[in-house]
Order: C-alpha cells, then structure tokens, then sequence
C-alpha cells in the first residue's frame, strides 16, 4: 500500500478569483504532493482589481470545523492565512495551544496589495500577542513587518532590524519576503537549537510580471508543505521561493488586474511528458 501523503490544514479566507486565499491554498498544496484540508475565516468579494468586502465566518464555526479535523485526520503542518476579525484571532489561537500542532506556518496578512484592510487594528493587536508566539515560522512582507513592529522596512538592513523586533515580540523564527525589492530578496532570521538567532538572505531577479497576486499565500502555503515533509527551513525556504518564482514565470494573463501566479505550472510539464509516451510507443511498434 502506498505511504499516505502529508496532510496541511489551511486556515484562510476565500478568495473567489483563486489567486489568494483557501482555493490557492488548496492547488499549492495538491502542487506539493501533500493532502489539503481546510478552515474558511471570511468571505470575500473581489477579484484581480481588487477586495471589495470581507465577511469575517463567526468564531464558533470555526472553532467546530478545526475540532472536527484534528478529531478524524493527523495534520503534518498548519498554513494560516487571512483571519478577517479578532474573533477568528482569539478562536484560532485558543485551538492551537491545546491541540500543539507541529509546523504553524502564520502569514500575518492585514491588508490587501490592493489597499483594503483585511482585520480590524485590534485583531492585528491580537494576532501579535497571541499567534506570533504559536508559530514555528512566520512570513510577513515588507509592508506586514512594518506594521507588525512599527519600524521601515524597505531594505536589507531595515529587514534585519525588523526581524530582531519580531523575535522580541515571540516569534521563534521569521522570513521577511521582499519581492518589491529591485532585487528580490528574502530574510530567514532563526534560533538555533543552542538558542542563537542566525541569519539566510535569499535574493534572485525580481520577474517582471502582472501575475503576482497571491504570491504570499503561496510562498506560505509551500513552506508549510515542506515542512511537514520534514525538510530544514532554510531549505523549505529556498525551495519555496523558487516555487513561486516558477509559478510566476508560467503564469497565464488572467483578469483585469492583478492576476494569479500558475500554482499547478507542474501539471503541464506532466502532461507533456505523458503525452510523449505513447509516440515512443507507436514508434517501437512499428519497429
């Protein structure tokens, strides 16, 4: 019988066009060969030009569906992304301390790239003092960083700076993703084991390209799978990044604005591959 693959909870919002969000959340995880489950936090309306409404799901909800998961499934990694309210903050958090789920990967998303604010100020207040400190990892970028800890973050050095700030306010371990960079350039700031923090930088050409939405979302969510496949972080970094490099190069124009990156781009280089088989076939046969 074949080994069953990893399982990773997504706790996310729903994004309707599926660059972002549960549904993107869902096709990274497919893309690793991992099994995904998961949590709906909000609702939302919008599509590439942009968020329109969040409808944050309530609490109670929430709390019976990760219940319900961890009851019947043995989860590998935990992505979490958009939460939408301080409600979903508090429910979350209060169903990870007891369950000590390895692997939560925390994207403190707050607000869109679009502009709109994806949690009250108290949430993110919440999200700091109670999930920052749950998390083995957390990816924020630059304009998350900022807001976390209230310094500028619009280079290597200020990245560095805001890493340490996040460290004193519980985060075990940080990548501060910098893709707006000129070039793109992520931040791995990480404990030891001897309780030394130590730094990675990750830095490649920044793609010119209008599939860029999501990338957050998927740069999380594929760290998580790596993750729970048991890979080191810095490696689960390295190979996120260039997973979502590639998911950007092989992306299709889609919409209006801001479009999705390929998250299943490998699915094509399969199907190429299968698709030369049976040549291969009829040409020994006529052999």
């Amino acid at each position: 019988m074949a080994t069953p693959p990893p399982i990773v909870l997504t706790i996310a919002g729903f994004d309707p066009s599926s660059g972002a969000g549960i549904t993107a959340d869902i096709k990274t995880i497919a893309a690793h060969e991992c099994f995904g489950v998961s949590c709906i936090t909000a609702l939302t309306v919008q599509s590439t030009q942009g968020v329109r409404s969040v409808v944050p799901v309530a609490a109670e909800t929430i709390t019976a569906t990760l219940a319900e998961l961890v009851l019947d499934l043995e989860i590998a990694a935990v992505h979490i992304g958009m939460l939408g309210s301080g409600q979903v903050v508090q429910a979350v958090a209060d169903f990870l301390i007891p369950e000590k789920l390895p692997h939560v990967v925390l994207d403190p998303i707050l607000r869109s790239s679009s502009g709109a604010d994806l949690i009250e100020q108290a949430g993110s207040q919440l999200l700091i003092e109670r999930l920052l400190p749950l998390a083995e990892v957390i990816t924020p970028n630059l304009a998350e960083a900022s807001a976390l800890t209230g310094l500028p973050v619009t280079n290597l050095e200020q990245m560095r700076a805001a890493a340490a700030r996040l460290h004193s306010l519980g985060a075990a371990n940080v990548v501060i993703t910098g893709g707006d960079l000129e070039k793109a350039t992520d931040l791995l700031s990480f404990r030891t084991s001897r309780g030394r923090v130590e730094q990675e930088v990750f830095k490649s050409e920044r793609l010119k390209s209008n599939s860029t939405h999501g990338t957050g979302c998927a740069f999380s969510t594929s760290l998580a799978c790596h993750l729970a496949q048991d890979r080191g972080l810095p490696e689960a970094v390295l190979l996120s990044k260039a997973y979502v490099s590639a998911a950007i190069a092989n992306a299709h124009p889609l919409g209006r604005g801001v479009g999705p990156p390929n998250h299943l781009y490998r699915m094509n280089r399969q199907r190429r591959t299968s698709a030369a088989v049976p040549e291969v076939e009829a040409a020994h046969s006529r052999n």
